[in-house]
């Protein structure tokens, strides 16, 4: 059988499909990418077993991203040193006399998640390895923690000018547009809805303490005294003896500070090694990647010097670190690497071409196309795992179907729509980096952070998609938003009362 016959068809969707349907039904995410993986190598070959297996091995070896592995590797390094140090166990007790309250530690960890807007890879982890002693003390679960981490990264990277996100929205933006790629993302910002409904969802609920569904579970599974509720074991890599009793908050205060001040400063040298002029054009046009990996090296060696003399880690101890560190990150990138695999596959079936082609032919300038562009970007991203593959596949189709320069508004919507779909989409896919990244920094079970996650995200998922459809009948920014704000606030209060009388009627009935 000739592999050519599913390649750019309706096939193409099977293999992330079948992936993330297993995964979420049986719990257990590395074979479920596996299978994924090996059936979109046997459509791409024709059901050809060894023709599969050199196919898989292949994409396998050119879809992996050594930069962002030893990212990981070096970040997992600095969790271990920070925890050895005491620093963690120090910030904890500091924390645990300042902060005096589940709300305030869920706030604090909400404010970290907003000021790293540089990078979500370096988000997710950085405020994971800093809040999480923080949540431990107030029993906070530790998917209620990915939670907060993951709805703080990509929502506010995406609305941030000054990240590695907005560098890749106006890469995607054709010469032709008649806008340059960062006015619009300027433009898109106040349009996009599910960044900004999420953060302030997360807002509610750590000011509320509102929980429902799989959440609540958790959340009450915490307060027993069991953070996990599944999965613990594979986070127990650093043992209680391996920790200096005396360690300081600034252990860990000043490598945090170290890690964020020389990415930044690496990303902004980056873009004017490549030609800019300022420090905004040199954001956008950063090597984040390459900036990110010598950030976490020059805070291993601020961490060297930082320790070594006063006796808090043994050089010992800190080299075995390294080791320890990639241990601690074998579950992310474990599920990275099969992820990027079957994001592979998918590319060589032809699924981008496949979604856009459907698109292309069955849209037209209406009124509803922000709304049908969210939900495509939803799906898209959820099937593919990946934000900026959905940002390069939709955006030049949007902005292709608004040649006019008087549909400009409409068409900054539709690719408003379209980054909003994509991160919400990245945000329920359990075969997503960040997704992957989030669980990794609270060092909570992947299923667990995916399938409480989820729920989480489908309420402003659903607002969105009424937004959208005003959005495309008004065309101004601030009543949309407004009302798009409104309807949330109004959705999470009603499911807030409903779900406290039912318990008031439940607990009626079992006294009785």
């Amino acid at each position: 059988m000739d592999g050519s016959i599913f390649i750019g068809t309706a096939w193409a969707l099977l293999p992330p499909l079948l992936a993330i349907v297993l995964a979420l039904v049986t719990k257990e995410v590395y074979s479920s990418l596996f299978l994924g993986v090996a059936l979109g190598a046997l459509l791409c070959t024709g059901f050809h077993p060894w023709n599969a297996f050199v196919t898989l091995f292949d994409i396998m070896k050119s879809s992996m991203n050594l930069n962002i592995l030893i990212f990981d590797v070096l970040l997992g390094m600095i969790i271990v040193l920070m925890s050895k140090s005491g620093g963690s166990a120090a910030y904890g007790n500091w924390a645990g006399k300042h902060i005096k309250s589940r709300k305030t530690a869920m706030l604090a960890t909400t404010g970290l998640g907003v000021l790293i807007f540089v990078d979500d890879y370096f988000n997710c982890l950085t405020v994971g390895s800093v809040m999480r002693p923080v949540t431990d003390r107030f029993k906070i679960s530790r998917a209620k923690l990915a939670y907060i981490i993951d709805a703080t990264a990509a929502p506010i990277c995406i609305i941030a000018p000054v990240s590695s996100w907005a560098a890749a929205v106006n890469s995607y933006v054709p010469a032709d547009a008649g806008i340059t790629g960062f006015q619009l993302f300027l433009r898109t910002i106040p349009y996009n809805l599910y960044a900004i409904l999420t953060i302030i969802m997360v807002v509610y609920i750590c000011v509320t303490g509102f929980d429902f569904g799989l959440m609540k579970k958790h959340e009450e599974n915490a307060q027993k005294g069991d953070l996990f509720t599944s999965g613990a074991e594979e986070f127990e890599n650093v043992k209680t003896e391996d920790v200096c009793p005396n360690g300081k908050v600034y252990d860990l205060i000043l490598p945090v500070l170290v890690l964020i001040v020389s990415a930044i400063g690496a990303m902004v040298y980056t873009g004017f090694l490549g030609g800019a002029t300022d420090v905004v054009s040199a954001f956008a046009g950063c090597d984040a990647e390459t900036s990110l990996i010598f950030a976490t090296m020059v805070t291993i060696f601020f961490m060297l010097i930082l320790y070594l003399p006063r006796k808090v880690v043994t050089f010992k101890g800190f080299m075995d670190s390294f080791v320890e560190g990639f241990r601690l990150m074998i579950p992310a990138v474990a599920i990275l690497i099969f992820a990027w695999t079957l994001k592979g596959v998918s590319d060589t079936l032809g699924l981008a071409e496949f979604v856009g082609g459907v698109v292309g032919a069955h849209t037209s300038a209406g009124v509803i196309i922000p709304a049908v562009m969210f939900m495509v970007g939803v799906f898209l991203a959820f099937s593919t795992g990946t934000s900026w593959g959905t940002f390069a596949i939709l955006v030049p189709i949007v902005v292709a179907m608004f040649p006019d320069a008087k549909q400009l508004e409409m068409m900054i919507i539709s690719v408003s729509a379209v980054l909003a779909g994509a991160v919400c989409g990245d945000h329920v896919s359990p075969i997503s980096d960040t997704t992957v990244m989030s669980s990794a920094g609270a060092q909570s079970n992947h299923i667990n952070h995916v399938s409480t996650q989820m729920q989480y995200a489908a309420v402003v998922a659903v607002v969105c998609v009424i937004g959208y459809v005003i959005a495309g009948f008004v065309r101004i920014w601030w009543i949309t938003l407004a009302v798009s704000v409104a309807m949330l606030l109004v959705v999470l209060t009603f499911m807030r009362k409903y779900t406290s009388e039912g318990e008031r009627a439940g607990n009626g009935k079992t006294a009785d």
